[in-house]
């Protein structure tokens, strides 16, 4: 292959990879479990920098990877917290409906602002080349999206729901930036109701359809309800009845998943540089059922490899079309960082494991 050849292949669409392993991967979850059970608890925020770091490193793209920073002692504040609040909430429960309101308005106005400085967290210490990645936007933006938005949604019996949807990813994806280079969302609102219409009218169209041809089970069922020995037809058929109501909406959320992450992704950019996500519906509900049943065969311990093989996927499904020569404008990056440095401060120092 020749110079120019490799450079154009360079340049070309770059599909991201992911080299991690289930059995590696089983070896530091079950250690990460153990000390986490052993320490009651406090070892959880190193097993989540051991895993992140497993993952980020075994993430590529145009022959890099990322790489995890994070420190634990700030993970372990999160979880801290989070137990605190928890904890709060109980106490609550047990001494006064009153106090729960009040807790739940406490948490509620506290929760923007954890997750606003979660998502610095995460983004300052994720970093490719070297190069880290940071988040830009405001409490301020972040209490909108995050606890005004869903709070309409709730009282407008979810009809606000996509629209909220798309505010949030443009919030995290359009705030978030690679060295000094932000990145952009372009997905309209109206492309996030036709996701939520199709996946509702599918799931409704399904469940119609179970009822039509369970539905006669299910009401013998009902009328024998106050009987002491029920027809055992009648009991057999309720129960395939929510089998099959489980198994249909197992079906149809990968569809959803599958339409959501490709529509963010395809609508995301990093300057002039685009994504594609081509996740497939049918793959990707494979991989759920399955792992499904593999955790629940192996009562827990295919969990491991359940995640290796749903994140391989979801990673391994985007493209990365550069706008031009990718190793100039990671040069270009770097040269703008030394000029203008990374201011650093001690917002960085908190996550709230979500």
């Amino acid at each position: 292959m020749t110079i120019a050849e490799n450079q154009l292949e360079k340049d070309g669409p770059q599909k991201l990879s992911f080299t991690g392993t289930g059995t590696e991967y089983f070896g530091i979850w079950i250690v990460n479990l153990l000390l986490s059970i052993l320490t009651l608890g406090i070892y959880s925020a190193w097993a989540k920098v051991r895993r992140n770091r497993y993952f980020y490193a075994n993430t590529h793209l145009a022959q890099g990877s990322f790489d995890y920073h994070g420190n634990p002692i700030a993970i372990l504040k999160g979880r801290i917290l989070a137990i605190l609040f928890f904890v709060l909430y109980n106490i609550a429960v047990r001494s006064s409906p009153r106090y729960v309101g009040i807790m739940l308005l406490v948490m509620a106005a506290v929760l923007p602002w954890l997750i606003w400085k979660s998502l610095q967290f995460k983004l300052y210490n994720s970093s490719y080349r070297g190069i880290r990645f940071g988040f830009r936007g405001s409490a301020l933006r972040a209490y909108i999206n995050f606890l005004l938005l869903p709070v309409l949604s709730l009282f407008t019996i979810y009809l606000l729901a996509p629209f909220t949807h798309q505010r949030i990813k443009k919030f995290q994806h359009s705030e978030s930036r690679y060295g000094t280079t932000y990145f952009s969302f372009n997905a309209k609102v109206g492309e996030f109701y036709i996701v939520y219409l199709i996946g509702l009218m599918i799931t409704v169209a399904g469940l119609i359809v179970i009822g039509i041809v369970f539905g006669t089970g299910f009401t013998t069922f009902i009328a024998q309800t106050n009987q002491r020995k029920p027809d055992p037809a009648a009991v057999s058929g309720f129960f395939v009845l929510i089998f099959a109501v489980y198994a249909w909406i197992l079906a149809v959320f990968p569809l959803f998943l599958t339409m959501i992450q490709n529509l963010i992704w395809s609508n995301t950019q990093l300057g002039d540089n685009r994504f594609e996500s081509n996740l497939k519906w049918g793959r990707l509900t494979f991989i759920v059922l399955t792992n499904i049943l593999g955790v629940i065969c192996t009562l827990g311990l295919f969990a491991p490899f359940a995640h290796i093989r749903y994140l391989k996927y979801q990673i391994e499904s985007i493209t990365l079309i550069p706008g031009g020569s990718l190793d100039h404008f990671i040069a270009g990056t770097e040269e703008q960082l030394s000029a203008t440095g990374e201011g650093v401060s001690d917002v960085f120092d908190f996550d709230l494991s979500l």
